[in-house]
Formats: C-alpha cells, sequence, structure tokens
C-alpha cells in the first residue's frame, strides 16, 4: 500500500497525525500551482485548501491519487476565486520568486531550473489560462489527463489539446528565449589541445 493511502486512510478515521503528514507532503505542491496561478497571498490560499479538505476528509471516498486529484480540484476552484477577488479589488500582483521566502521543489521548477525565474514567469504568462491551467496541473500537480479533465470540467480530448497547444507554444517560446541569450566569451566546452 502507498504511503499517501495509508495517510488518507488514517486522515479519514480522525488521525490528526495523518493530516499534518499530507500537509507536509501536499503542500508545497499545492503552494506551487496556487503560486503560478497568480494568487496574491499563496500561503493563505493553501492553508485554506487543506482547512476545506480537512472539514471534507470525513465524506472522501478513495485512495491517495483520488485524494491528490481532490485536493488539487480545492486548489483550481479556490484558485479561481482568488483570481476574481484580485480583480474585484483591482490587487492582482504577479507572483515574484525573490518576495517568497520557501523554496517549494515541484517538477515544473526542476525541469526548469536553468532559466531565471522571470522567464519561467514570462513563458507561463504566455499561455492561455486554459492552457496554464492544463499545463500547471499536469505537470506540477502531477495529475492524470483525466483528474484534469475532472477539475476544469473538459474532456480528456480537451485537455490533452490544451497539453499539448501548451507545450508546444512554452517550446517555441523558450528556443526564442535561448536564441535570444547574449553569447558568452568563455566556451562551454574547452577544448584541449593535442
Amino acid at each position: 500500500m502507498d504511503t499517501l493511502d495509508s495517510l488518507v486512510i488514517a486522515a479519514r478515521v480522525g488521525g490528526d497525525w495523518a493530516f499534518a503528514r499530507l500537509w507536509e507532503e501536499l503542500s508545497g505542491p499545492v503552494a506551487g500551482y496556487l503560486r503560478a496561478r497568480g494568487i496574491r497571498d499563496v500561503d493563505d490560499a493553501t492553508s485554506e485548501v487543506f482547512l476545506a479538505a480537512f472539514q471534507g476528509i470525513g465524506r472522501f471516498e478513495g485512495d491517495g491519487a483520488r485524494f491528490r486529484s481532490w485536493l488539487f480540484t480545492i486548489a483550481h476552484h479556490r484558485g479561481v476565486d482568488g483570481i476574481r477577488e484580485q480583480i474585484k479589488v483591482g490587487q492582482q500582483e504577479a507572483y515574484l520568486e525573490v518576495r517568497d521566502r520557501r523554496a517549494v521543489p515541484s517538477a515544473e521548477a526542476s525541469s526548469l531550473d536553468h532559466l531565471p525565474s522571470a522567464e519561467v514567469d514570462e513563458a507561463l504568462a504566455s499561455l492561455t489560462p486554459e492552457q496554464r491551467d492544463v499545463v500547471l496541473l499536469r505537470f506540477v500537480a502531477d495529475l492524470s489527463l483525466d483528474d484534469v479533465a475532472i477539475i476544469t470540467g473538459r474532456t480528456t480530448s480537451a485537455v490533452k489539446q490544451l497539453q499539448r497547444r501548451g507545450v508546444q507554444h512554452l517550446r517555441r517560446h523558450l528556443i526564442g528565449v535561448i536564441a535570444a541569450a547574449p553569447i558568452t566569451s568563455g566556451a562551454a566546452f574547452p577544448m584541449t589541445e593535442l
């Protein structure tokens, strides 16, 4: 049995320790997802997602993978609500990594580690909101196509198309960033004389 499965079972029967471990395991990816969606107060939003999950865990049915999907469904809805609130107030603020005191490793961060955060933010901002949601849920939240389809209210085919188009767009965007980068004076692979 998977560790996440065991934690979900224990949390469902009232094991506060198990829910604390679920927080430790999943709060980083949830925060990363919310941050990439442009949520201003990521800490509060992440806490709200876990509070909603904690309050509803008794009604939840499923294994660890279903819990992860359910948790990101809550995060997705919280993200939509958060963006609406920010627009109403007129205080939408872009995420700046330099203001974030925490390091939250994610698949996205690991794969794009060599790029400065401004380029990553710019690349994500260049996607349509629908493509960005799908890319983040697939690669940051590590959810299946079917799970993303449920969360976003789309068909699996539509999610595949959005993912394909989003990844193609990111590839073209990042190739342009790399091509536009200044050439440094030092050789990447120094040659030795024979």
